[in-house]
């Protein structure tokens, strides 16, 4: 070896004496350093564990909630205790090593505390603090899509209908059921039994005939005059009992009134209240469920079975309303290996020594706990509650509390309750199945992307896709979208759309250039002062020209070229052949037809595309019809609406007219054109 190469390997042989000498006090002053830093970090550390515990000293004996958070703010855990100071001071008074409990111990930087009156208030808090703060050790159900419920309007002839959201006490709400299906199920039964109206009250004002729905005898037609008497009334009593259970009491009164109607000669009324028998009678004899048994309590219950498997939990939920078995809903929790672990050894502290272990609540159980304190917390609790496993008898009191009326939990039920726990349990088994599947295949397409990509990735777990798409008609309404995929899912909550603007309609080159410079302008500047983190691989849907223009944009944002990769259709624009296009100059990439890296490409790119012209059409609407916003005006049905489009030459006429203009329109009053005016601007 050449003495220029023995320098350049670092070989000390190769080097001068002033050299050797430097070179060891750079390294001295470096090992300095990284000892003064190391020796800082561990002092901070102490300060903070004495200030933590120091706290935990001045906590009183009583019961209440505590809260761990940690360097950041960000909070760990949320726990309860009925004695505060002995339950949060078990924590620091043994070193719990590499458990999980250990590896929170030592993030906790500080805690805060809330004393309450009762177990069953503390229970409350904890679980409102769960659902609030996202605690990282917690056993946490997200939920947030409201539940369905059938509304009957408050009306002269009530409408029927599907609703979710905010409840107005001026309607009646039956339910909630667990998916919109139940709902418009039950809707279509009502339609068939007991012919109430389904149209909107701007309809059924403005009609002048009955529609087709009274042709085919699923509605009475009450929007004529001839059908508006007091039988479409007893009919909306009678569905009222029937949601609520009193099927008897119903087939009764329709048995006694086709009688009354014989005994008058009033054949053909007679004849369609024994349809209507007919029909009930063929809808209870294909319930699932023994009607018959389904009395008192048994009209209202939720049953909950909980299956624990590879790390995934299963919470699944039957509703029974009115007697009615309406389906289930499965919830999957997360944190539940951090929250099970945590939660047994955190107990653990407070049991005594002997039988600690014969009595620390199994992962089943505490899934399940955490699912009702959690989910009763914004939903109505039934009278009763049948569960696959037995829970804390605290629980149902603060549910009963939270009630106000008593809320009974039932472990081990009989007759028809057990059969609604054997279908609720079976449920639970096969949504866990499905969801276990489903993840292994995802992870397996993630894992395969990313070995044919070649791509850095150290954690398949935090593994980033963020794909565009650009979607017009014709030029018009232009918009851009944004979906990005992690975790081995899509991730909608971080979807994003871009309307474009200021550029020729249809030039997609352009309005790519905007969307990406819009999204990556300031992450690069964050990138580069590190404190941002751009995605792992950024997709766009489209060939070489598109990606021409990626690459530009890139370029002059500093960007790396190796994040960016466009997804171009194959030979004749078919499935299944499409071919990576990269920015950086490699050759394209092929991944086969049957590749699970294909697959999760075409996943992505195909919800860009969905997603994009979604957004793409409603902005269209928005243009073309002021987002059909005259329909939403409370007094506008379809004929002031017809006049007022015809007058003004369309939404855009009617809002630019002034309040009198509207007003000047036939059958509009002073008052409406001020409400139209003011919903159009």
């Amino acid at each position: 070896m050449s003495v220029s190469g023995q320098a350049a390997s670092g070989a000390p042989s190769a080097l001068g004496e002033a050299q050797i000498s430097a070179w060891a006090e750079e390294r001295e002053a470096v090992e300095r350093a990284e000892a003064q830093r190391v020796a800082e970090v561990e002092a901070a550390a102490l300060v903070v564990r004495d200030r933590v515990l120091a706290e935990v000293a001045a906590l009183p004996g009583l019961p209440g909630v505590y809260r761990y958070f940690d360097a950041q703010d960000q909070v760990l855990y949320v726990g309860k205790a009925k004695n505060l100071k002995k339950r949060v001071s078990s924590y620091f008074q043994k070193n719990h090593g590499g458990t999980r409990i250990g590896l929170m111990v030592a993030r906790i930087a500080r805690l805060e505390t809330t004393v309450v009156r009762t177990e069953a208030e503390a229970l409350l808090l904890e679980n409102n603090l769960i659902k609030a703060l996202n605690p990282r050790f917690n056993i946490l159900f997200r939920d947030d899509k409201s539940y369905p419920y059938l509304r009957l309007s408050a009306h002269a002839y009530p409408r029927v209908s599907y609703y979710r959201g905010g409840v107005d006490r001026r309607h009646r709400y039956f339910g909630p059921y667990p998916s919109a299906w139940a709902v418009k199920e039950s809707i279509q039964l009502i339609q068939k039994v007991f012919r109430l109206r389904t149209c909107e009250d701007t309809v059924f004002n403005n009609r002048s005939r009955p529609c087709l729905l009274f042709q085919i005898r699923r509605c009475s037609g009450p929007c004529v005059p001839e059908n508006q008497g007091e039988a479409y009334a007893r009919d909306v009593r009678n569905a009222e009992r029937f949601l609520l259970g009193e099927t008897d009491e119903v087939l009764q009164g329709l048995q006694v009134q086709m009688m009354a109607y014989a005994e008058a000669l009033q054949y053909e009324q007679a004849a369609d209240v024994r349809n209507q028998i007919s029909a009930l009678s063929r809808v209870l004899q294909q319930q699932a469920v023994d009607e018959s048994s389904a009395t008192g309590r048994d009209r209202d219950v939720d049953v909950l079975a909980v299956k624990v498997q590879g790390g995934r939990a299963c919470v699944n939920m039957a509703m029974v309303r009115g007697g009615r078995h309406l389906g289930d809903r499965a919830f999957f929790p997360k944190h539940v290996e951090e929250g099970t672990q945590l939660f047994v050894e955190d107990e653990a502290e407070e049991l005594d020594g002997g039988g600690a272990a014969a009595t620390r609540p199994s992962p089943e159980r505490q899934v399940l706990e955490a699912f009702m304190a959690q989910h009763y917390l914004e939903a109505a609790v039934p009278s009763l509650i049948v569960v696959s496993e037995a829970v804390d008898e605290g629980l149902a009191a603060a549910l009963s509390a939270q009630q106000g009326a008593r809320v009974t939990v039932q472990a081990q039920p009989r007759g028809q309750r057990r059969i609604w726990q054997e279908m609720c349990i079976k449920g639970a088994e096969l949504a866990l199945a499905r969801l276990l599947s489903e993840e292994g295949s995802q992870q397996a397409r993630t894992r395969a992307l990313v070995e044919a990509l070649d791509l850095n990735v150290a954690d398949l777990e935090a593994f980033r896709v963020e794909c565009f798409d650009i979607s017009h008609t014709a030029g018009e309404a232009t918009q851009a979208s944004c979906v990005v995929f992690q975790g081995h899912q899509m991730v909608s909550s971080e979807y994003r759309r871009y309307n474009i603007e200021g550029i020729t309609g249809g030039d997609d080159y352009a309005a790519m250039r905007q969307v990406l410079t819009r999204r990556y302008a300031k992450l690069a500047e964050a990138v580069q002062l590190g404190t941002g983190r751009m995605p792992d691989l950024v997709l766009v849907d489209g060939g070489k020209g598109q990606i021409s223009m990626a690459r530009e944009v890139f370029e002059e944002l500093g960007l790396d070229l190796g994040l960016l990769a466009g997804v171009e259709k194959g030979e004749g624009r078919k499935v299944g052949l499409e071919e990576l296009v990269f920015a950086d100059g490699r050759e394209k990439v092929y991944l086969g037809r049957d590749s699970a890296a294909l697959m999760l490409v075409a996943q992505i790119r195909d919800e860009a595309h969905r997603f994009a012209i979604t957004g793409m059409r409603a902005k269209r609407a928005a243009v073309r019809t002021g987002g059909s916003r005259l329909e939403d005006v409370p007094g506008v049905g379809p004929k002031k609406r017809a006049q007022l489009l015809q007058r003004f030459g369309g939404v855009r006429g009617v809002a630019a007219a002034s309040v009198e203009d509207i007003a000047s329109v036939k059958g509009i009053s002073r008052e409406l054109a001020e409400e139209i005016y003011r919903v159009l601007h």
